[in-house]
């Protein structure tokens, strides 16, 4: 059975964008992605809202040639993952291994969890906090980094409490932190 895990890059203040939608701020230098990678293995499928489909999307046709290892790497392995993408406004979607859906669907959702031999990952607050309020979400992975936007999207919907257990810690020489938690049931 595979397992929900809800993965976000977040400033310190929790935001995973700035009150004008920017997120520069968020690259992960290369040792986070690497570990990002290393992480990402092990997902099998990707549950995406319309907005984190749209700026997923370039992996497919990301020019590699003369990318650095780790972006290389990490389109590797969005190629090989199926995604889900929840949307009621997109008339299609354009990337492999990719079907539309146009509702979240709590009880669909599970059953994908049940049949699934790797983890999945939802992307996006908008449809984390659907997975949450369903109480779906089986892990949290932040990579914090040390910067405060001062406002702007969080990476957590208000009005939803869940207890969290700290299940491992790493701290990169870029100030990054990654913090790992399993969710309480």
């Amino acid at each position: 059975m595979g397992r929900l895990i809800y993965s976000a890059i977040t400033s310190l203040d929790g935001c995973v964008a700035d009150e004008h939608g920017g997120y520069d701020w968020a690259a992960p230098s290369e040792p986070v992605h690497a570990f990002l990678n290393d992480l990402e293995r092990e997902i099998g499928t990707y549950l995406l809202g319309r907005r984190t489909y749209a700026e997923m999307i370039v992996w497919d046709a990301l020019p590699l040639a003369d990318q650095p290892r780790v972006m290389r790497d990490f389109a590797g392995i969005w190629l090989a993952a199926d995604k889900v993408v929840y949307s009621g406004t997109l008339e299609s979607v354009s990337t492999g291994r990719t079907r539309l859906e146009r509702d979240f669907d709590p009880a669909e959702v599970r059953r994908l969890k049940e049949s699934s031999a790797a983890d999945l990952t939802v992307g996006g607050p908008g449809l984390a906090a659907a997975a949450f309020r369903a109480g779906l979400v089986d892990e949290c992975q932040l990579f914090v980094k040390p910067v405060l936007v001062g406002g702007g999207l969080r990476a957590f919907p208000d009005g939803v409490g869940v207890g969290l257990d700290l299940r491992a810690q790493r701290r990169f020489e870029d100030g990054t932190v990654h913090l790992r938690y399993d969710v309480r049931s």
